[in-house]
């Protein structure tokens, strides 16, 4: 399963989208990446261009604000500056924080500070990506029962996944309004079933949607047949608010 990661820094405008289109180049196929500010203004020219220049897609790169993406679930925050650093601290919980330092091109506005920005962020991104790439889920899920069963054991998830299980596939956004709970509680959920091989996720667009795990095991997949078969009270109440819902998906799922 791949691992989320979001990259902050002040105006999103450089650094962070530099990085964000950066992971995704490198080892897009092992992390959702992302990126937002504190402040965010605008792409700035420069800083597509040197991705351009360097073979870099710049598809889908815009800035976005971070308290529009704060309250998703992440397993890493990457900041690009001390003042990201100080508010992610606080607002991104429970992701892991890594902290990275870099200047901000954007004051020298000079195509030579971009073009060395980038490769200096590209540098650290590879090594993020080396490092990080046995932590992605890529290897298959053991299906151990006593890990299957832990992360059953819990009313919410056992609904969420039978649910999903019924609709073949649901975004986040279609969770929080079944289950009238609130993002950062589903997304949660959500990365417990994904790491024990329960849920597979595809991203479309800036959606992610979330659908059973098409390689779980035969034993697994009786267990789960038997339970919404026996037990359709679990998402009664859930499936009808899904069902009312009038826009789906909303575009407030990422």
């Amino acid at each position: 399963m791949k691992r989320r990661v979001l990259f902050v820094c002040t105006a999103n405008s450089a650094r962070s989208l530099m990085a964000e289109a950066l992971l995704r180049d490198i080892a897009g196929d092992q992390f959702e990446v992302a990126s937002a500010g504190t402040d965010p203004t605008e792409p700035h020219p420069m800083a597509l261009q040197v991705l351009e220049e360097a073979g870099v897609s710049t598809g889908g790169l815009y800035s976005k604000r971070l308290a529009d993406v704060q309250e998703q679930y992440w397993d890493y925050v990457i900041t690009l500056c001390e003042k990201a650093s100080s508010e992610c601290g606080t607002v991104c919980q429970p992701a892991q924080q890594i902290a990275w330092d870099f200047a901000d091109p954007v004051p020298a506005n000079r195509h030579s500070t971009f073009a060395l920005r980038l490769k200096e962020i590209k540098e650290r991104v590879a090594l993020f990506a080396l490092i990080h790439q046995k932590e992605t889920g890529s290897k298959p899920a053991s299906y151990d029962p006593v890990a299957v069963f832990k992360a059953l054991a819990d009313d919410f998830r056992l609904a969420a996944l039978l649910l999903v299980r019924s609709e073949e596939q649901l975004c986040v956004c279609e969770l929080t309004e079944a289950f009238e709970a609130l993002q950062p509680k589903v997304s949660r959920h959500l990365a417990i079933l994904r790491d024990a091989g329960l849920l597979a996720t595809e991203r479309r667009g800036q959606w992610i949607y979330y659908s059973l795990n098409p390689g779980i095991p035969q034993w697994l997949a009786r267990v789960l047949d038997e339970t919404a078969s026996h037990n359709d009270r679990l998402i009664e109440s859930p499936l009808a608010r899904l069902r009312a819902m009038a826009d789906r998906p909303s575009v407030q799922c990422l």
